[in-house]
């Protein structure tokens, strides 16, 4: 009954909206997310007719095109058949009227019911929101921004409209008030078409069961509300779900590098997108179906970049690594977590090469890996348990940074020793001669780890395993480099392989986490609902034994107790 078909909305010279294409039958509920400046409220006003630019396209309601009637025939539409919840409470409501006579206006706007009515009709509405009849002989400046917010859904309600929109509804409401709110709100838009206009992921979660991603005036990625929540499939979605503190329950909070530029060439995306290739930067991509959702992207959405499957491996008659199955994606970390010897570092070394196994693939960008060549390790990089044996003493600081560089015969030696001290000045180290000559016995813990980080990056890969690279430090500087690796996500799209023993350390920085015991990996899946409802025995034991105990400290026995 909505049908909105490349929809574009100009102010001026700025395009505002392009090419929007949304359809909503009886019952449908759908969000649309995204940063301010987006285009949401733009989006809204266009529908209801109350925005001041040019617009073209088409927005069909009730069978009519609301951009080819008149103002004096959309009125008659407006609050009657559509109605809308604004999101600035304060400028919706006239301060001179009383509560009751605003929502009488609303209803009057349209018919002209008998007193008696009337006065039924606003009495019924005002008890439908959780407001008594006293309520409706106040100011709005009487009222509190909950109950101004109960009066805003009752104008919206009071002609029984076929579309209600949502604007920002519960943006300035403190958290209890906002869950009773939202509760009026699923019982408001229970049986009609409702568009709700939200930067509040949480929000469209708990309201609509069909969300679109827009960024900069274009749809991006549009499906099913749990399905994009879950498994974002476009690097801005994943971008704002890593940003939301509470659907980011357990990894740290991590932002989109840069801002929204509006009228850019291409995808409006390629200028914060990691994963960006040339066509990205002419070419707007289409919004094609893809794997039961819509996404507008080049590369159809986030890629695999490291694929593992069935990889086993043998130490003489010591099984090791036992059908291994796993797929990493582009710019997410994977956690590798369980007990010493459950073959978390053999898996690591597998994938670099440094053990054979003994069957299995692993594919890097789609091509399965063989012998490791120069060009692998340009993209794949490792850092190790131990730094201290990692890195030869015998070379400095400048000299070990540099090196995979010369290995790899790239540029001349200026352009290495200024990609050298980049990198080094990255990982926030000393970048004057003094520290880049020295040598690694003459630097603290943390400072070769870091060192050990930058002769990583120093290639600019593509992948980072990981081997327990915080192990050896005090908590101190432990959250530092860990801090730093996040940063360094964000800022270059890095995936990271990150092999550890700490489960609560994983938490903090894994989008996903493999479980392994004696070879095998027990359980995968995102970290928040691995650890908030472990399926198997052994993650169960390990998520008590650092979680559930009031000391945090695990004797051995709590984990080997029933497997």
């Amino acid at each position: 009954m909505l049908r909105i078909r490349n929809l574009c909305v100009s102010f001026g010279k700025s395009e505002i909206l392009q090419g929007i294409n949304l359809d909503l039958m009886p019952g449908d509920s759908i969000s649309v997310v995204g940063e301010s400046g987006a285009g949401k409220t733009t989006l809204a006003l266009a529908i209801m007719g109350l925005f001041s630019g040019s617009a073209s396209g088409e927005i069909s309601f009730l069978g009519r095109d609301l951009l080819d009637i008149s103002e004096q025939e959309y009125r008659k539409i407006r609050g009657q058949d559509m109605a809308m919840v604004f999101q600035n409470v304060e400028d919706a409501l006239d301060p001179v009227y009383r509560i009751e006579d605003l929502i009488k206006e609303a209803i009057l706007c349209h018919s002209r019911p008998e007193k008696k009515a009337l006065d039924e009709r606003v009495s019924g509405l005002l008890t439908s929101v959780g407001l008594s009849r006293n309520k409706g002989r106040s100011y709005p400046y009487q009222l509190s921004g909950g109950e101004r917010q109960r009066v805003l859904i009752a104008m919206a309600l009071a002609n029984d409209p076929d579309l209600l929109i949502l604007d920002e509804p519960t943006a300035s409401l403190d958290p209890l008030t906002k869950a009773n709110i939202i509760k009026l709100f699923a019982f408001a838009m229970s049986g009609r078409m409702s568009l709700l206009i939200t930067h509040d992921i949480s929000l469209a979660s708990a309201l609509t069961n069909q969300m679109a991603v827009l960024y900069a005036g274009r749809i991006i990625e549009q499906g099913k509300t749990e399905k994009l929540v879950k498994d974002p499939r476009h690097p801005y979605t994943r971008g704002l779900l890593r940003s939301f503190l509470k659907l980011n329950a357990t990894k740290d909070l991590q932002g989109i590098p840069g801002r929204m530029t509006l009228g850019l060439a291409g995808c409006p995306f390629h200028q914060r997108c990691t994963q960006h290739i040339e066509i990205c930067e002419r070419i707007v991509p289409e919004l094609v179906r893809l794997n039961g959702s819509l996404i507008a992207c080049h590369r159809g959405g986030i890629l695999p970049l490291l694929q593992i499957k069935g990889l086993s491996k043998r130490f003489d008659s010591f099984i090791a690594l036992q059908d291994i199955n796993l797929t990493l994606y582009e710019g997410e970390t994977m956690a590798i977590v369980g007990e010493s010897g459950s073959g978390k570092t053999t898996l690591s070394k597998i994938i670099m090469g440094l053990y054979e196994e003994d069957s299995g693939e692993i594919r890097l960008e789609g091509r399965e890996v063989g012998i490791r060549s120069l060009e692998f390790y340009r993209k794949v990089q490792m850092i190790f348990q131990n730094p201290k044996e990692s890195i030869s003493h015998r070379v400095s600081v400048l000299d070990a940074v540099m090196e995979p560089l010369v290995v790899q015969r790239m540029g001349c030696e200026e352009d290495r020793r200024k990609r050298a001290i980049n990198v080094i000045e990255h990982v926030e180290l000393p970048f004057d001669d003094d520290f880049l000559s020295r040598y690694p016995h003459q630097l603290s813990g943390g400072e070769v780890q870091r060192v050990a980080i930058a002769r990583a990056l120093a290639l600019g890969p593509k992948l980072l395993v990981a081997d327990e690279p915080t192990s050896a430090l005090d908590p101190s500087v432990q959250a530092k480099i860990l801090k730093l690796l996040m940063n360094l996500q964000e800022m270059m799209g890095l995936t990271m392989l990150f092999v550890t023993h700490d489960i609560a350390l994983a938490r903090k920085v894994s989008d996903h986490m493999a479980v392994m015991q004696k070879g095998q990996i027990v359980e995968i899946g995102a970290t928040n609902e691995v650890l908030s409802n472990p399926m198997h025995p052994y993650t169960r034991k390990l998520v008590e034994c650092v979680f559930g105990s009031e000391n945090g400290i695990c004797d051995q026995r709590i984990l080997n107790d029933g497997i």
